[in-house]
């Protein structure tokens, strides 16, 4: 048999290593494995139960829950009958499942527990096309009696029995699947509007994984922790198309609450995550450091320095002089091996970071530590990867080379980057103008504006249209700034604006949990997250943050003031996509009278805000705010905060 869809892959790894774990879940404090030939009667009887069901040829599900097996052997088992697999994330509203539902035309979904069963329930009559709702995990669904619910085991008992009756159907099936055949429905973050449905084929995921295992190998059996949204093309990439291709093994953890204590327990030998996973590591770190004893400090900020020299002797080709890598040797036995170990990142052989810039002061702070942390460059519709750094060739400030059987150039007219590989989509599932208009001229129009250096590495300048002027033609990176900014432990999020303005301002979400710690250490009382964003001493905090960031930029690009926002940004909210990257023009949209007041120069600045409670009540915030404007001097800026609870 080929093995050229993915279903047809696991086929192989049962037949090779049948015996050998394929995949393992933490379940009440116990790490259960699955086997390769497990793995496959589970894919087995669950896509022979949907087709008992009437799954035919091209249909879809849609898959909604946290990362279980359960998830891949849906996606598999549906591929596996010829039809196509839709993930959504968990944690979207309602009426986003219900846009995902109804467009990708599926027929089954099969979500996780009671909640999303109960979100289902609530939108149900916006996709009647559904035939069946089909959970795996029962707990509170005893007393349900919708007709169109069913357990997953339900599901595959039918296909033991179909399989019974139907020997080599499963078989059959599985051989006839065609590498151009749609595998996923992958949906893009939404950034600008609906998200679209970008079709990828099997031949579009195995290829990625194939060209980008070529230069940076992973061996059967090696760990990797599946704890991103299987959703994500990012998930996809290396929890299915990579693991299936190498044989790798994926783990799950217990809760998305215990991945860092999961990640410690399996040391997995690759990690791939967001920037936010990596910007919340160093916060984690920099908070420890602060909490711990006077020797650890001492040591930490030793050696810490010595990491950052050493790492720039690597970003630099150039050997490190022996006293440099003796006093290394030294900081990674006191300092930095510690500091891996409690992250989980002892055995990491290699780290990619994607699906948005990663700061370079992140960056750096990780090789310090001596992690082979890579930047990925891609897009889901290029199956999630077109440009990665190779081992002995990263520079923070690039995105590496591309990858086998990929092709990069940059629009002479636009400065826009175009790709051009086996693996990209076959293009927006009901949506030909999108489609036309992104493969115009058989490249892939990635949106973003960059340029090729002359070593090949490609530099991401930003999205193109987030690149932005001021009034006086000054060109700045909103992105670039925001990643300055969200190096500081004390800052979660942030917007800078500043297109066709005379002057850069930023809107700053604090991190509760450092911010909150250090107000603890200075003994300053708060009670919401608004309260203590508003404080006087945070706003200092923050200022000190900004002119830390200020000092590398150029002086048109500086921020000249800011505010210390009385509410997080949320996807909930639609400030956020699910992947957390800011709607910038939805925020810009609804923050409009917040930023004309900074621009105007007012002191204070009313803002409502409405919140729900978790008992269903909604309520209003009214808080007055005052702007701080970084040529005031250093005096402390009041602010006056009055906080109206109502509802």
């Amino acid at each position: 048999m080929n093995e050229d869809t993915l279903p047809k892959l696991l086929w192989r790894n049962a037949l090779q290593a049948g015996n050998r774990v394929a995949l393992r879940e933490k379940e009440f404090g116990i790490w259960g494995e699955v086997t390769w030939q497990g793995y496959l009667e589970h894919v087995r009887d669950f896509s022979l139960g949907l087709i008992s069901l009437g799954l035919g040829q091209g249909d879809k599900i849609a898959i909604i829950g946290d990362n279980r097996p359960e998830w891949v052997y849906a996606e598999l088992a549906v591929q596996a009958a010829g039809g196509v697999s839709v993930g959504i994330y968990q944690d979207s509203l309602p009426k986003e499942v219900a846009y995902v539902i109804d467009h990708s035309d599926a027929l089954y979904v099969v979500v996780e527990d009671q909640e999303q069963v109960d979100k289902i329930l609530e939108i149900k009559e916006y996709f009647p096309r559904v035939k069946a709702v089909i959970y795996y995990d029962p707990k509170g669904l005893r007393n349900y009696q919708e007709p169109f619910l069913m357990a997953f085991e339900e599901v595959e008992e039918r296909g033991r029995r179909f399989g019974a009756e139907h020997p080599g159907f499963f078989e059959a099936s599985l051989s006839r699947g065609q590498a151009n055949d749609p595998a996923i429905i992958s949906y893009t973050s939404g950034t600008t509007g609906f998200p679209k449905g970008a079709m990828l084929s099997h031949r579009n995921l195995i290829s990625m994984a194939r060209n980008l295992l070529a230069f940076d190998p992973m061996a059967p059996g090696d760990e990797y922790v599946s704890f991103l949204p299987l959703a994500w093309i990012g998930e996809q990439m290396m929890s299915l198309s990579a693991s299936l291709w190498v044989g790798s093994t994926v783990n799950f953890p217990e809760e998305p609450e215990t991945v860092p204590e999961n990640l410690r327990e399996i040391g997995p030998h690759i990690i791939f995550s967001p920037p936010r996973i990596w910007e919340n590591m160093v916060s984690t770190v920099q908070v420890k450091i602060e909490d711990s004893t006077f020797l650890k400090k001492v040591f930490y900020r030793a050696f810490m320095p010595v990491g950052y020299r050493m790492a720039d002797y690597k970003f630099q080709k150039e050997p490190a002089p022996l006293t440099l890598r003796f006093l290394y040797a030294l900081g990674n036995f006191l300092v930095f091996s510690a500091i891996k170990d409690h992250l989980g990142l002892l055995r990491l052989r290699r780290a990619y970071t994607g699906g948005a810039a990663l700061g370079p002061d992140v960056f750096r702070f990780f090789h310090a530590l001596g992690v082979n942390l890579k930047q990925i460059y891609g897009q889901t519709e290029i199956s999630g990867i077109s440009v990665v750094h190779r081992d002995d060739d990263i520079k923070f400030h690039t995105v590496g080379r591309p990858i086998e059987e990929t092709e990069i150039r940059i629009d002479p007219e636009t400065g826009e980057i175009l790709s051009r590989s086996p693996s990209v989509f076959q293009g927006y599932y009901k949506n030909p103008a999108a489609t036309t208009e992104t493969l115009a001229g058989g490249w892939l129009h990635s949106g973003d504006a960059g340029y090729l250096e002359e070593s090949g590495h490609l530099v991401v300048i930003d999205r193109m249209k987030d690149v932005m002027r001021l009034a006086d033609n000054s060109i700045f990176s909103p992105q670039y700034i925001e990643n300055k900014l969200k190096f500081s432990m004390y800052i979660k999020e942030a917007v800078v604006v500043g297109k066709e303005r005379p002057f850069v301002i930023a809107l700053i979400n604090i991190d509760m949990a450092n911010a909150g710690k250090w107000a603890e250490n200075h003994r300053l009382a708060y009670t919401t997250y608004t309260d203590l964003a508003q404080k006087p001493e945070v706003y200092q905090l923050l200022r000190a943050e900004v002119e830390r960031v200020n000092r590398d930029l150029p002086e048109a690009a500086r921020i000249r003031r800011f505010v210390s926002l009385h509410k997080e940004l949320d996807a909930d909210d639609e400030e956020l996509t699910r992947t957390r990257k800011i709607r910038r023009g939805y925020v810009y949209e609804k923050y409009q009278d917040l930023v004309e007041a900074i621009y105007r120069g007012d002191e204070t600045v009313k803002v409502e805000a409405r919140i729900r409670y978790r008992d269903g009540r909604e309520g209003v915030v009214e808080t007055a705010l005052r702007v701080m404007d970084l040529s005031s001097g250093g005096e402390a800026t009041r602010v006056l905060t009055n906080c109206v609870l109502s509802g």
